[in-house]
């Protein structure tokens, strides 16, 4: 496939990926506060680019030394189910954990809240490494939020030290 993924800034990709995800992100504020994201620097960014152009894009915030969340993470709707979204993420998780980190979050709709989309979306979650912690209402929008979890082998340095 001839993906190279890069860590850059692009609120422009991130914007038009996501514009062409309806089903997922409808709500322009969302939108909004995802491309404002791409341009802080207190976020990671790491692109997925095809010969072609930006397919996919993931952002990531260190809370912790020990914690990170997987703020964002979007495929284009031609590349999904191409394994570009297992890409990023086990790029993420490899990086956070050479730097120390042992956990990886992810907030996404809950399942109490039916929608095939995000029924999709907990799937793939689920299916790179993330187990369900809880469920809050409220939390990230009026309705339920799941957040999950993925423990990260934290790589030792050649010294011991981690």
């Amino acid at each position: 496939m001839g993906i190279e993924l890069v860590e850059h800034r692009s609120a422009k990709d991130v914007r038009r990926i996501l514009e062409a995800l309806p089903e997922w992100f409808g709500d322009v504020d969302a939108i909004d506060n995802y491309v404002a994201a791409a341009e802080n620097d207190d976020y990671g960014s790491l692109l997925a680019v095809a010969p072609d152009g930006v397919i996919g894009a993931a952002l990531t915030r260190r809370h912790f030394r020990e914690a990170a969340e997987l703020h964002l993470i979007a495929v284009h709707p031609e590349a999904r189910g191409t394994g570009v979204g297992r890409l990023l993420v086990e790029r993420i998780a490899s990086r956070l954990a050479v730097d120390g980190c042992t956990l990886l979050s992810v907030h996404t709709v809950g399942p109490s809240f039916e929608n095939e989309p995000y029924a999709q979306t907990r799937a793939f979650y689920r299916s790179v490494g993330f187990v369900p912690l809880e469920e809050h209402d409220g939390l990230d929008w009026p309705g339920p939020t799941l957040i999950l979890v993925r423990p990260l082998v934290v790589q030792m340095q050649q010294d011991g030290s981690r």
